[in-house]
């Protein structure tokens, strides 16, 4: 017998996200479902081009009821969820024919592809991954971020969704004694690439029902480290991010996440002492990546332990190589009375990576904590030439080069500054002040080379 295929959505100015999205699911599903829960776009008429069955569901601010509803109205025998931002991979198709002849199975979940513009983002303890260029229409963009929920589950009246935002129908299996699995197919998602006013209008909505969630739910750990996670990313409240971290591990000691991200917290507020006995916790309870290891040995840094900063790079550096990390290893090591060594690290970092201003901001310190003042100087004004300009950088590269007795080298970098930025108070008042400590025949010799 022959099992059927609907694709289940709630939608809502899908726009052409909308056409991307049911292009993929053509010739793999049987049905299409969508719950618009207020459009004022096509998507309505986009989708009724693909044969979708439309209902118009009321918005109650909660994307569980809204998903439920769509459910509601789906005959067939499996359930593929998507959103309007994202859409199906190439090869998923007889990925998911496979999926459906399971027996045991009461759903999957599916890798989610999350695009982000750089490589420096994160999600969860997770780092981005540099793109492979799997789908043309994601080649613009750095990388991606990995996820996995439930998206592919059998249509029963006991499988809903739960939780009025970051909803799921995965604990509602498990509640039932179902089994998960893990599909083969992947799903690419584009929301992370959203405008910053976009994104913060997103922060400002996800904030609100994350809260309503956590009066509804005020038991369920998940709740509030979701919680936790928008007041510390979106908002960059720590205090009360580290709060909501905190009761997530009192109701739930062994959620290693909520225990990784309270160090987090910690940490953001220079408390790195008692981060640390929470990065701990996170590693016994599993966790076992590069975020984490930097994150502790950002923490033995900061708390000048030196030596257990060097492991817990280097184990970083095993688990993902990273620039950024090589740095980091580099200025401990030259705290660590290794100069070459960590020179020699942190100046590969520049090298594979000088757009990265943070680098040259290690290469300056170290030099500087090693008394080469004219290094330093030649670090600051290599900075200039590498990445996007600032009168701060500028002044700073004069004042490094005025410690290393270059004054007239002084001025060139002062008068490039003024050039740059001609409004600039500072970098036209330091200029000036140089220039009146000049011999009058240099001031000269230096107006005529203008």
């Amino acid at each position: 017998m022959s099992l059927r295929l609907a694709l289940s959505m709630i939608v809502r100015n899908g726009g052409q996200d909308l056409v991307h999205c049911l292009e993929s699911v053509r010739g793999i599903v049987d049905e299409i479902v969508i719950a618009d829960t207020g459009s004022t776009d096509s998507s309505a008429a986009i989708a009724q081009q693909f044969g979708a069955k439309i209902i118009h569901v009321p918005w109650t601010n909660d994307f569980a009821a809204a998903r439920n509803a769509a459910l509601e109205a789906v005959t067939a025998d499996w359930v593929l969820v998507l959103d309007a931002d994202e859409q199906l991979d190439a090869l998923a198709g007889k990925q998911i024919i496979t999926a459906l002849q399971s027996e045991s199975v009461e759903g999957y979940l599916v890798t989610i592809r999350n695009y982000v513009h750089s490589l420096t983002e994160r999600l969860w303890d997770k780092s981005a991954i540099a793109n492979d260029g799997r789908l043309p229409r994601a080649e613009q963009f750095a990388g991606y971020l990995n996820h996995e929920n439930v998206r592919l589950f059998r249509n029963q009246p006991e499988i809903r969704f739960v939780g009025r935002v970051h909803e799921t129908v995965g604990t509602q299996i498990e509640a039932t004694g179902g089994k998960l699995g893990h599909a083969d197919f992947i799903i690419h998602h584009f929301g992370f690439t959203a405008t910053a006013e976009q994104k913060a209008e997103k922060n400002h909505f996800y904030r609100e029902l994350g809260r309503q969630k956590v009066q509804e739910m005020p038991g369920n750990a998940q709740a509030h480290f979701e919680l936790g996670l928008v007041e510390l990313d979106n908002f960059q409240n720590p205090e009360e991010a580290g709060r909501l971290f905190a009761r997530a591990c009192d109701l739930n000691p062994s959620l290693a996440v909520a225990w990784f991200f309270q160090g987090i917290a910690f940490a953001r507020r220079q408390l790195d002492a008692t981060a640390l006995p929470c990065f701990a916790q996170a590693r016994r309870l599993g966790i076992n990546s590069a975020p984490l290891a930097e994150a502790e040995a950002d923490a033995f840094y900061n708390c000048k332990q030196f030596n257990e900063a060097r492991k817990s790079y280097r184990k970083a550096l095993q688990l993902a190589h990273s620039t950024e990390v090589l740095s980091k290893l580099g200025l401990t090591e030259v705290r660590l009375n290794q100069a070459e060594a960590g020179l020699k690290k942190i100046k590969a970092a520049v090298a594979n990576s000088p757009a990265t201003p943070e680098l040259h901001d290690r290469l300056m310190a170290a030099e500087l904590s090693l008394g080469h003042i004219a290094a330093a100087a030649q670090a600051a004004e290599d900075k200039l030439h590498a990445v996007k300009r600032t009168e701060s950088g500028f002044l700073r590269a004069a004042a490094l080069w005025l410690n290393a007795k270059r004054v007239e080298h002084v001025v060139e970098i002062l008068r490039a500054g003024t050039e740059e930025f001609p409004y600039s108070v500072e970098l036209n008042q330091a200029l000036h002040q140089m220039q009146a400590q000049m011999p009058e025949k240099q001031q000269t010799a230096n107006l005529t080379a203008r």
